[in-house]
């Protein structure tokens, strides 16, 4: 019988509206009582707090749920940024007739507020004027234990990035301890998670009819807890779907690895598999009483995971397997008493769903309230346009994939056109140059599997990694005719290019490589390696190095023919696991061999329930199957030893040559030290360093010579190419999106 990915009972736009609609829609969702007079409002139907300035721009998250709860015909306030030390800023708006929305903001607070090293950072891209403290640790917890001494008999729902990542028992960075779900410690109601626009509704509109908030279990993408399993359900634990086993080759990795017919007619097609050549699949053990949407895999409780790594590392590995909306079954994990419940992924917004959500009627500036502060974050995306959200590289690192998940959600191309045509009519400061059209990734864009049953039977983490795969449609022309259908419109002069972008799905359309390298890159393109060693780059799921090789010389070639010098910013990641220190060193040779100088080093950082933190804690592997015998993984964990691995980054920097020196002797690499081309680092020190950091590129090329020097941004390289001044910085190789990490 074929499968496919669910389809949602209502479209967003087709809830009837709620009474308070007749209000229709604010200038600004009112941050203040004197607001909420001039609309007339006696009350909030729903209060948002938030961590982070209110921008009413649909690159902000409260922004996005707040204009749409109002289309739904709800009142909905905001409060941001509240003093945290008591609740009297959680009053000011009164009590809400329905419920608290709460959310750390676009980044998790704690990534937000320190770097990977633990250390305080000064700024803060979300608040006026930069300044960092305007949040606590750990916000959303904090935020709704106020609203709950505010109103304690209002509902507290949880969402945003932040509730996303900590939804489960998870691994905590700061603490260096596996913490509760952040439902439990914040004592809210319900959890959202995802991009929560259709839980959201769903749950407005059946608190407005009078339910209990106790009673709403069955939206997807929610977790909320309860005391034991339901009536009618049937119980499996995690352990009986993961155990060990012969592993074989599937050639086809999207196969429905519950259909065993089709599973036995792929295992015929190849032979083993080795050692790490591929992610191995989940085998489903055959029950009378299994019905996959009426199943719920109990993970290992929070006593067990919190005390054995491998037992973490299992979970992780099954939470992650069950991120599919075609296949995925809910799952349950205790925490003392009382149970964890997570019901399935939602369901991806259809492109009509997601021009509704874009098209709604955001003011595109920040609230009145800030006057003339500057909001870094909001300088950063103001000239720019997401088109898609989603992201199936499934980099283990990264958040991307597992907030938004691996289907691809696309706006169509009327409705881009449209929000560039307000930008260019309505935003201040506009100077003609789009600074992205992009999201997650740039060229993802109507990238999706060939085949619906396919994609809704899939069970692999990533559709690019070991290599893309045969089922995964690569046409970018799509994403080439939008191209030219905005650089055509009046009045606009330039169209950049900043997300990153996927260069090994690029290179599959050399239509693509040209007409990006020909018309969107201001002089420079920042594309992420992040490793040239392979060992990494299995832990990552990324593409080999070769990749890169095979799109640099694209580039370069359609650099050349449309008469332009422009250059490659590759970004590495430091210290990831899987990472050795002769990797690092092979790293640092690659970059001296190809003259890159990196000004930025990015250290890998654990965020909360990825992969890749999942390994840094356990020191096992959860992208192969988890067992107490299963082969290590190598943690950098030791402050020493992360600094050497930043240190090879920056081999060219005086100050780390006495390290460098230190290591390459111990590791009997002394010949890599001297004056010789071929050699890493001299064997004399400067008594003065003379180099100096270019403050704003990660890598700079260092193709040309200027007085002997090798050249950076700051000391002769040509000016990148905006053309609108720090609204479009972004566009050339500039800080990656804070949510990159997050």
């Amino acid at each position: 019988m074929a499968v496919s990915i669910p389809v949602a009972k209502q479209q967003l736009f087709d809830y009837p509206r709620y009474w308070a609609e007749c209000f229709g829609p604010a200038p600004f969702l009112p941050m203040s009582r004197e607001e909420m007079d001039l609309l007339g409002w006696d009350s909030c139907d729903v209060i948002i707090v938030t961590g982070d300035a209110y921008v009413d721009h649909p690159s902000f998250g409260m922004a996005i749920i707040g204009r749409l709860l109002e289309a739904q015909g709800y009142r909905v306030g905001i409060i941001s940024q509240p003093d945290w030390h008591s609740k009297d800023d959680f009053m000011k708006l009164g009590k809400p007739n329905l419920f608290f929305g709460v959310a750390a903001g676009n980044m998790d607070s704690m990534i937000n507020r320190y770097t990977a090293d633990r250390k305080v950072r000064s700024d803060d891209a979300y608040t006026p004027g930069g300044g960092g403290g305007k949040r606590p640790d750990r916000a959303s917890l904090v935020y709704s234990q106020r609203c709950r001494e505010a109103f304690k008999d209002v509902p507290v729902v949880l969402g945003g990035i932040e509730a996303s990542l900590r939804r489960i028992a998870h691994y905590d960075y700061w603490q260096d301890k596996v913490r509760h779900s952040l439902l439990i410690d914040a004592k809210a109601d319900i959890l959202l998670y995802g991009n929560a626009e259709r839980a959201i509704v769903e749950v407005a509109h059946r608190l407005s009819r009078g339910e209990s908030i106790q009673s709403i279990t069955d939206v997807r993408g929610t977790a909320f807890v309860r005391r034991d399993t339901p009536e009618g359900w049937f119980e499996l634990d995690s352990t009986r779907i993961d155990r060990p086993g012969k592993i074989d080759k599937i050639i086809n990795p999207y196969v429905n690895t519950q259909d065993t017919s089709a599973c036995a007619v792929e295992q015929a097609k190849g032979p083993d598999l080795g050692e790490e050549g591929d992610v191995q699949v989940v085998e489903l053990l055959p029950h009378p009483r299994l019905e996959r949407d009426r199943t719920v895999i109990r993970l290992p409780a929070f006593d067990k995971v919190k005390g054995d790594p491998v037992l973490y590392a299992h979970a992780n590995r099954v939470l992650h397997l069950e991120t599919n909306p075609g296949n995925a079954r809910a799952l349950v994990q205790r925490h003392g008493d009382r149970d964890v419940w997570f019901n399935p992924p939602p369901i991806p917004l259809s492109t009509e769903e997601m021009d509704y959500v874009f098209g709604l009627p955001y003011a595109r500036v920040p609230h009145p309230a800030y006057g003339d502060a500057r909001i870094p974050a909001y300088e950063m995306i103001r000239f720019s346009v997401n088109i898609m959200r989603g992201c199936f590289g499934g980099c283990t690192f990264c958040s991307i994939t597992e907030h938004e998940g691996r289907i691809i959600q696309n706006r169509s191309h009327d409705s881009i056109i449209r929000e560039i045509e307000e930008i260019r009519d309505r935003v201040p400061g506009f100077t003609g140059v789009i600074s992205d059209l992009g999201g997650p990734t740039a060229n993802m864009y109507r990238i999706a599997c060939k085949s619906p049953e396919i994609e809704a039977a899939c069970r692999k983490p990533s559709c690019v990694f070991p290599g893309i795969c045969e089922n995964l449609n690569t046409d970018h022309s799509s994403l080439i005719s939008l191209y030219r259908k905005a650089r055509d419109l009046p009045g606009v002069k330039k169209i950049l290019i900043a997300s990153g972008l996927r260069y090994d799905l690029a290179v599959e359309s050399p239509e693509y490589v040209k007409e990006l390298v020909t018309h969107h890159v201001g002089g420079y393109l920042k594309i992420a390696p992040e490793h040239t060693e392979e060992g990494p780059l299995t832990k990552m799921m990324k593409p080999g190095i070769g990749s890169y090789d095979r799109f640099k010389q694209m580039f370069e070639k359609f650099s050349k023919e449309a008469g332009k010098e422009q250059y490659l910013i590759p970004y590495f990641i430091a210290a990831h696991p899987g990472t050795t220190d002769e990797d690092m060193m092979n790293l640092a040779l690659w970059l001296k061999r190809n003259g890159f100088r990196a000004d930025q080093v990015q250290a890998f950082y654990p965020s909360p329930m990825a992969t890749a933190t999942a390994m840094y804690h356990s020191g096992k592997n959860p992208l192969r199957k988890v067992t107490y015998k299963s082969d290590g993984v190598s943690i950098v964990k030791g402050e020493r030893q992360r600094r050497l691995h930043k240190a090879f980054l920056r081999y060219h920097d005086p100050n780390n040559w006495p390290l460098l020196r230190e290591a390459l002797t111990n590791m009997g690499r002394a010949d890599l030290i001297g004056n010789g081309k071929h050699q890493l680092i001299p064997a004399f020190q400067p008594s003065v360093s003379g180099y100096q950091s270019a403050r704003r590129k990660n890598s700079t090329p260092a193709g040309s010579k200027k007085a002997g020097r090798m050249l950076t941004q700051h000391t002769g390289l040509p000016p990148r190419d905006t053309g609108a001044g720090k609204g479009a910085g972004r566009a050339s190789g500039g800080k990656r999106k804070p949510a990159r990490r997050g």
